[in-house]
């Protein structure tokens, strides 16, 4: 892992922002890497007045953008003392800001919900937009983490290595197990039953428990005493799947396939993921000159 790069996060005051940067704060520290708080007020596009009232000390919507900012270094301050922070504070759209600083950041990082500026509808509209736009990964912060819980990745045949990287990273660095989880379709004609004394593992296809297997080498190579767990759910849903094996889990990686602001360009499961997920979700974003 590159520690040299920065952590990116959105802070806009909201609640739901508040687990965002103290994660952030958590995995910079963890990282030894630069922490970027950023703000981005759209007051500008409404008014152009954002000085104080006349007579009243710190008074003004430019203030009231500089006091969010400071919050969210304070939120950051009490959950790791100590640590760098780097502070910018823009106008405008905050998602063409943060779109902007993610190209070369280790991590983007973004909460969910809230009144306004980084939050929105669902899990917040910047946050669905910047992972299906950023150029780093990014992680949508929400309740539910399980400080010390295992770091959940779905592993499935089509390009598995870049997020089961991210959640080897996360795993060491927090030193919690790995679980790989592959789900297996559900068929619609029942299949027989396998004899009480052998585990359902036991009758996992070849070909899966070998994609597995492969996915636990490759986790090992790149850290060696990893706890590494592998997992076959049946299922008819994907996603439903994944969550199911990640109520326990500090946070879950899923990979992204394409690029857009629409629904489907993430991919149906990472979407579907991102969105009913407890817990923190990394989106394991390759950076678009990997993409052409």
């Amino acid at each position: 892992m590159d520690t040299a790069e920065e952590i990116i996060v959105g802070y806009d005051g909201s609640a739901g922002a508040v687990p965002a940067v103290r994660w952030a704060a958590r995995q910079a520290a963890q990282r030894n890497c630069g922490l970027h708080v950023v703000h981005s007020t759209l007051w500008p596009a409404i008014t152009h007045d954002l000085g104080p009232v006349p007579g009243i000390e710190g008074s003004g919507l430019r203030r009231a953008a500089e006091d969010i900012l400071a919050e969210g270094v304070a939120q950051v301050l009490d959950a790791v003392p100590g640590l760098a922070v780097k502070t910018t504070l823009f106008y405008g759209w905050p998602a063409e800001h943060l779109r902007t600083l993610s190209s070369g950041a280790a991590l983007l990082v973004v909460g969910t919900r809230g009144a306004g500026g980084f939050m929105g509808l669902l899990i917040g509209s910047v946050s669905l937009e910047l992972a299906a736009t950023a150029d780093c990964p990014v992680a949508v912060i929400r309740g539910g983490e399980h400080l010390g819980g295992p770091v959940v990745v779905g592993v499935d045949f089509d390009d598995w290595e870049l997020p089961l990287r991210h959640a080897c990273d996360l795993a060491a660095l927090s030193g919690t197990p790995l679980r790989l989880v592959h789900v297996r379709k559900k068929h619609r004609i029942p299949r027989p039953i396998p004899d009480a004394a052998t585990s359902a593992q036991d009758h996992v296809e070849p070909r899966i428990q070998a994609l597995l297997d492969s996915a636990a080498q490759s986790a090992h190579q790149t850290i060696p005493d990893l706890d590494v767990q592998k997992r076959s759910p049946v299922g008819t849903s994907i996603p439903g799947s994944i969550l199911a094996e990640a109520q326990d889990a500090s946070i879950i990686v899923v990979g992204t396939k394409g690029r857009g602001l629409v629904r489907g360009t993430i991919g149906s499961t990472a979407h579907a993921v991102l969105h009913h997920a407890a817990c923190p979700v990394l989106l394991a974003r390759r950076p678009s000159a990997d993409l052409r």
